[in-house]
């Protein structure tokens, strides 16, 4: 009989619980024992574990956050956090591992993995920014808040005649602020992966104001700067007032969507499925629809594709 641990790592997202309650009813199913460890990599460093069974994922699945608990170790980073990890997993008999979050949990894994530890992990994070995968759970939950929020902030905006720039999560990958631009109709996307051109967006701005439009909204990615200067920029060199607002934890929190919750339920069965029948050292995913295993390794060296595509198209609609 194999035992698997679980465990969610990194910033929390719309899915986590979907993704444990997969694995934990997956698992049971197939005649193994499932232990939970709570709060990431910190947690197992700890030896926060214990032993899940069917009615302790019940009714989760619509739930945000995680019943796991989750955070960020730098004492997993060390090489004494990371040996304290591992005499965990030992005294507690764990025989397979599965860590399911973001760029920090891949990394994470992949330092078990190459002490020996027989983990796959699962993308699950809000930001997108991880290049193996088409997309990770949790992503378009957040990108639907986002969405939803910018509609409301149109709304105002719009009888004000005003403009507004609105912050979203992204410190290094711009696909909240790229995809809840183009969903929302916003005017204008700003990213990390590309530098702004102000002088073409005010431009952009005054000519759609002379044909009548009474907003411009603005989508900043946290990583390109600070917000409320960029606002005074956009203000001065347009002569629109310009509001800000940071939607900040917002994003992260509240029930998963139907792709979420059905992403992370596949995801957490296939990977119970394939790391009870194969060695450590894995990453699954998914690729053209479809759900797949990366060697773990190329998953942490992948490069996340820009959409420039989608950029070319928000500026051709949003005239």
């Amino acid at each position: 009989m194999e035992k698997i641990g679980i465990l969610t790592s990194g910033g929390d997202a719309p899915g986590m619980n979907g993704v444990i309650r997969s694995v934990v009813r997956t698992t049971i199913s197939k005649g193994h024992e499932v232990y939970g460890i709570n709060n990431g990599y910190e947690g197992l460093i700890n030896g926060e574990i214990n032993k899940l069974v069917e009615s302790s994922v019940a009714n989760i699945i619509q739930r945000g956050g995680t019943i796991l608990g989750t955070s960020r170790s730098d004492r997993f980073m060390t090489e004494e956090g990371l040996r304290r990890a591992l005499s965990m997993i030992e005294v507690f008999g764990i025989t397979k591992l599965i860590a399911a979050g973001g760029d920090g949990t891949l990394r994470g894994a992949q330092n078990l993995a190459q002490r020996g530890v027989d983990v796959i992990c699962i993308p699950l994070t809000i930001d997108n920014d991880m290049g193996y995968t088409d997309y990770t759970i949790g992503f378009f939950s957040a990108v639907d808040t986002v969405t939803e929020a910018i509609s409301k902030i149109r709304d105002t905006t719009e009888s004000h005649g005003r403009a507004h720039v609105v912050e979203v999560m992204g410190r290094n990958c711009g696909d909240i602020a790229l995809y809840s631009g183009l969903a929302s109709g916003a005017e204008t996307i700003i990213v990390p992966e590309r530098k702004p051109d102000f002088e073409d967006i005010a431009k952009r701005a005054i000519l759609s104001k002379k044909r009548g439009k009474r907003h411009h909204i603005i989508i900043m990615a946290e990583g390109v700067g600070d917000s409320y200067e960029l606002a005074k920029k956009f203000s001065e060199l347009t002569e629109i007032e310009t509001k800000v607002t940071v939607l900040g934890y917002l994003q992260r929190g509240g029930s998963p969507n139907i792709l979420d919750r059905m992403s992370g339920s596949v995801m957490g069965h296939n990977a119970v499925e394939f790391i009870l029948d194969n060695f450590g050292g894995y990453a699954i995913g998914i690729k053209n629809s479809e759900v797949k295993v990366f060697d773990l390794d190329e998953a942490v060296e992948a490069k996340k594709e820009f959409r420039d595509d989608l950029i070319e198209v928000i500026k051709s609609i949003s005239i």
